[in-house]
């Protein structure tokens, strides 16, 4: 509101007094409006700039972050391909010490056991009981040896084969490989259960290995069993199918089930079983190949279960 002042003079007196102004208190308060709102606006700012700094901070340390990460993964990069090289000349060097395996080692083993079976049939008028006898066992020891050397080999070339995966009918190899081990002792009499529609995602061929070895053993740990039966199956626990073959053959002791995957550990005689102890160490390498893992259970005179899985 504005208003002003005036003064009426007559004849040198002051007769009359107008007073105008203006009414400024809107004015005061909207710049006080105005100014609180300036203040309001510039603390804004300063946040947002304070925000916007932050971020740039933590973009700045997220790009050095993987700054370092990539120059860790270049170096993980290169120490694998440094160590891929070590393991293909490792692997080179493997298949040269394999051939003089199956070579040099051969050759003198098959001249034991020839020479010794030669003396046996043109000798064997001149040799007493014990000679001949000594010489029988020169001959089961050089086979045996023969047997071991195959064993190691085929250890090791399950370790370096190339893996390819796909479908794998496991029940189909299961039934093949009771049939072959039924044509071994025709007159053998064993209960086999083999689950129907098994499969898995593996290397064929490796995976008959592994079902060779397993029902292999059960077929020859329930030899003494006059009711022998052998399973083969699958279950899920957790999610994650588990394959099994189950026996109920001779068994084991639970305190020794790890050194049954330990190449050359043996729980029985070789006048009690025949074998090497290097098939279930292959078993285990393959199924580890796999990205699995090989169990056993089992207590003495109440047969085993040897479970695998084979990962994803």
């Amino acid at each position: 509101m504005a208003w002003s002042n005036s003064v009426l003079i007559h004849e040198g007196e002051v007769r009359h007094v107008i007073a105008t102004g203006i009414d400024i208190t809107e004015l005061r308060a909207a710049e006080d409006a105005l100014n609180a709102l300036n203040a309001e606006l510039e603390q804004r700012v300063a946040t947002r700039t304070a925000e916007l700094r932050n971020a740039v901070e933590r973009l700045e340390a997220e790009i050095r972050e993987r700054q370092r990460a990539e120059e860790q993964n270049a170096r993980l990069t290169e120490d694998l391909r440094q160590q891929a090289a070590e393991l293909r000349a490792a692997n080179e060097e493997l298949e040269s010490f394999s051939y003089s395996v199956s070579h040099d080692l051969r050759a003198p083993l098959r001249s034991i056991d020839g020479f010794s079976q030669a003396v046996l049939e043109d000798y064997a008028d001149k040799l007493d009981e014990t000679g001949q006898d000594y010489l029988r066992r020169v001959r089961r020891a050089s086979q045996r040896m023969g047997q071991l050397i195959d064993d190691i080999l085929k250890l090791s070339r399950v370790t370096r084969a190339e893996m390819r995966r796909e479908t794998v009918d496991l029940s189909a190899l299961a039934r093949a490989i009771s049939e072959e081990l039924q044509q071994t002792e025709p007159d053998r009499r064993v209960e086999w259960h083999i689950a129907e529609g098994i499969t898995a995602e593996g290397d064929p061929t490796l995976l008959r290995v592994v079902l060779d070895n397993l029902l292999g053993n059960a077929w020859k740990f329930t030899a003494h069993q006059p009711s022998p039966r052998i399973e083969f199956g699958a279950r899920q626990e957790g999610g994650i199918c588990v394959y099994y073959v189950r026996d109920n053959g001779v068994g084991f002791d639970p305190a020794y089930a790890d050194k049954l995957f330990q190449a050359f550990q043996r729980l029985h005689t070789a006048d009690e079983f025949t074998g090497s102890g290097i098939g279930l160490a292959t078993v285990r390498r393959i199924v580890r190949r796999h990205g699995g893992r090989v169990w056993a259970e089992g207590a003495v005179g109440k047969g085993a279960t040897f479970s695998f899985t084979l990962g994803s």
